[in-house]
């Protein structure tokens, strides 16, 4: 299994479901890419750069998600 800390939780995944990209894990996980600012490994990753940021076993991600209201 390999594992991904994710918003401070960690999260296994086998090794042929592990995400390849931010982008392919904002997918597996049902999150919209354009509702949050992420940061991998302590560097902020911008939404342009979600489909090429590759991820690897190990790596320490934070999700930030928009909120509406007022």
């Amino acid at each position: 299994m390999e594992s991904l800390q994710i918003n401070g939780r960690t999260h296994q995944f086998a090794p042929q479901e592990m995400p390849a990209t931010l982008c392919a894990l904002l997918e597996k996980l049902g999150i919209a890419a354009a509702t949050v600012v992420a940061e991998v490994d302590g560097q902020i990753v911008t939404a342009e750069q979600f489909a090429r940021t590759q991820i690897r076993g190990g790596q320490t991600i934070e999700l930030i998600k928009f909120m509406g209201g007022g």
